[in-house]
């Protein structure tokens, strides 16, 4: 059911609820980001890339763009934001990015949740063919999460933009992004 800008989805452990983020929320979107992409020992989730690239995973001026120029969706579970992403408009498709899951929660199927609802938002509300997205190619248990999903390697690669320290800075040398696509039906659920 949708609702000024709400949507809810069922989950085995309660319901999700999506809401567009706006620029207050900035503050608590970037700390959610970077924990899922940049946490370590125990707060580290599946989803750290800790051990590829160090340094920051994005900024508050970083998610205010995103929020500005695109739909960023925080997921709530008990009014707490523990989940988010954007889905964008790119070269005439969906564009999935920002997605982050709190490490704590990694595990109890939230991701495929909010990947769902994006899909949704993508067909439903912008009308998008199908969703695009940029995974690091050295991260093959990521990419293999989003294959059981229906995406597909395309083996398209953009290089990593090194030396560009608000991405990160790469711990390994020949880091690259690989598209992957998927076909979104029209009405998507």
């Amino acid at each position: 059911m949708a609702t000024k800008g709400i949507h809810r989805r069922g989950l085995s452990s309660g319901v999700l609820t999506f809401r567009p983020a706006t620029p207050a929320d900035v503050p608590f979107l970037v700390p959610l980001v970077e924990s899922a992409y940049r946490g370590t020992g125990a707060d580290a989730g599946w989803t750290t890339e800790s051990h590829l690239i160090g340094g920051q995973r994005t900024d508050e001026a970083a998610v205010l763009e995103a929020i500005t120029t695109s739909t960023v969706l925080i997921g709530l579970r008990d009014a707490e934001p523990v989940a988010c992403c954007q889905v964008a408009v790119e070269d005439g498709a969906g564009y999935f990015g920002l997605f982050a899951v709190s490490p704590k929660l990694q595990g109890e199927g939230l991701g495929s949740v909010v990947l769902a609802e994006a899909e949704r938002y993508a067909a439903q509300e912008l009308g998008m063919p199908e969703m695009r997205m940029k995974v690091v190619s050295a991260r093959e248990d990521l990419i293999a999460w989003y294959v059981r999903r229906g995406y597909a390697r395309t083996g398209r690669t953009s290089p990593f933009p090194y030396g560009d320290e608000r991405f990160g800075i790469p711990r390994v040398p020949d880091l690259v992004f690989e598209t992957l696509v998927k076909p979104l039906p029209s009405g998507a659920s």
